[in-house]
């Protein structure tokens, strides 16, 4: 698959900011455009992939969380929903009711994947099991799984995925970790590209900090066959981000992310406001995802028409301050000819 990239670089399938547009975008330069796919459910994901293959003959990917479906204790759901009975209250929203369904279901976004066999697929919070990436396979998909340790690159390598996404914790947005807590699954994006392209005979795509062509240059010189851009797209003109989340990154302040469950119930990275400073005393107990995040969706979603950054889930990688606005296509291009510009005078100085 990386063979047929003129561009060793992904678009980050970053959810609530990408849709067909930006896929098409990126993938018609040669480097390969991706798909946010967790949030739809079934028919609007049939119709978002038909969608890029009407616009585009060069391959795409399509990205999904691996989930099971959620039972919360309702005791923990009526806590929840009273820590957030005041924002809802200050964003004009009437009182909570509980949601018809927690999330989509991942069984019908799995088929979905068979049906329309996506050039490639990647998956995110989980391990799929080996029948699973056999049947994906089998209908010519090349799989992709994302892990935050050497220990979940062995677990990928093990059920059959062609290739490995190494998260590393400078990633923006949720992480994802599956075998060992968050918290002991903070491994840097150089150290964990190395270690599982050394170890495993599978290319690494290497994710998480890399915003500009020098980034590029120095995850390829580790020995990654790809990398993967979220927060370096955000600011594209095709990026469905909103304008809060536009201005939080284009202001945003030296070391602005954090890591924070309390929006959405899983550890993500985001540019630090008023609610994840609020409910840091509280994070430890709030309801795993996806609940707690199908429960701030209505604030999120009211937060934004308001244009108030304070409650909603901005987002970003480290080097967010390193984003740049323009079509994606030139952000595409702009990153490959730097990092191929970095690599010649490396090569030039060293050999000199």
């Amino acid at each position: 698959m990386f063979d047929r990239l003129e561009i060793p670089i992904i678009q980050g399938p970053m959810l609530g900011a990408t849709a067909a547009a930006i896929v098409i975008a990126v993938s018609n330069t040669g480097a390969l455009g991706s798909l946010a796919a967790s949030s739809l459910p079934a028919d609007r994901m049939r119709a978002a992939i038909a969608a890029i293959r009407a616009e585009t003959t060069r391959p795409f990917l399509v990205n999904i969380f691996v989930l099971e479906p959620a039972h919360p204790d309702p005791a923990e759901v009526r806590a929840a929903m009273q820590r957030l009975a005041p924002w809802r209250e200050r964003y004009g929203l009437p009182a909570q009711s509980i949601p018809n369904a927690w999330a989509e279901s991942f069984a019908d976004q799995f088929d979905v994947l068979i049906e329309t066999a996506p050039p490639v697929v990647s998956f995110t919070f989980g391990c799929l099991s080996a029948p699973q990436v056999a049947a994906l396979k089998g209908r010519g998909s090349y799989v992709i799984g994302t892990a935050t340790t050497l220990a979940e690159a062995r677990a990928w390598a093990a059920v059959g995925a062609d290739a490995i996404c190494a998260q590393g914790f400078e990633a923006g947005g949720h992480r994802g970790t599956f075998l060992a807590p968050v918290r002991q699954s903070l491994v840097g994006t150089i150290a964990l590209t190395r270690s599982i392209a050394a170890e495993l005979d599978l290319p690494v795509i290497s994710a998480g900090g890399i915003t500009d062509g020098a980034g590029v240059a120095a995850a390829l010189a580790l020995g990654a066959r790809a990398v993967q851009i979220g927060t370096g797209y955000l600011l594209a003109d095709e990026s469905l981000a909103n304008a809060p989340w536009r201005r939080a990154i284009e202001t945003a302040p030296d070391d602005a992310t954090q890591l924070t469950r309390a929006i959405s119930g899983r550890y993500a990275r985001g540019i630090e406001n008023e609610f994840m400073r609020e409910m840091r005393a509280v994070e430890d107990d709030i309801p795993a995802y996806p609940v707690q995040n199908a429960l701030t969706q209505e604030l999120r979603a009211a937060g934004a028409r308001a244009n108030s950054p304070d409650a909603l889930s901005l987002w970003a990688g480290q080097s967010v301050k390193l984003a740049r606005k323009g079509k994606a296509a030139d952000i595409t291009r702009d990153l490959w000819r730097e990092a191929r510009e970095v690599m010649k005078r490396n090569a030039e100085r060293w050999t000199a």
